[in-house]
């Protein structure tokens, strides 16, 4: 019976965790570190030139074209004829960048002539057009 008492007092668990080993570990790793850093930073001096790194945000133009009843074409309020319209959406098509087109038709102008607008928009290569609507609110008969 002696036997196994003192086989139950070997078997107890142990519950307290020896931190010493970690804390050496640790302290070890952090001296480390502090004698390699300055020697990480062995770089060559330069005096490197100062520009100004700003990113200009370039806003395109906006051309309104206008078809009146008519079918008259109008740029940015000047009446234009159709050579002339397309001569101007080439040249404006060169720009950069791109000038976003609103286009403005009458709502008793034939479809036809808002189409030969979106067609020779198109032709002249500009990427953008967008329609302008008066609100409902504004709507009258």
């Amino acid at each position: 019976m002696l036997f196994n008492n003192s086989q139950e007092d070997n078997d107890e668990v142990m519950s307290e965790i020896n931190m010493t080993p970690l804390v050496d570990v640790m302290l070890v790793l952090l001296i480390i570190f502090i004698i390699a850093m300055p020697l990480l930073n062995h770089a060559i001096t330069i005096d490197l030139p100062k520009e100004d790194n700003q990113v200009s945000k370039l806003t395109p133009e906006t051309i309104i074209l206008s078809v009146n009843k008519n079918g008259k074409v109008y740029w940015n309020k000047q009446l234009i004829s159709a050579a002339s319209l397309q001569q101007q959406l080439k040249t404006a098509a060169d720009h950069k960048p791109q000038p976003q087109i609103h286009l403005r038709g009458d709502r008793h102008v034939d479809y036809e002539y808002v189409v030969k607008v979106m067609t020779a928009v198109r032709h002249a290569g500009i990427q953008k057009l967008g329609f302008i609507t008066e609100p409902l609110a504004n709507y009258k008969n």
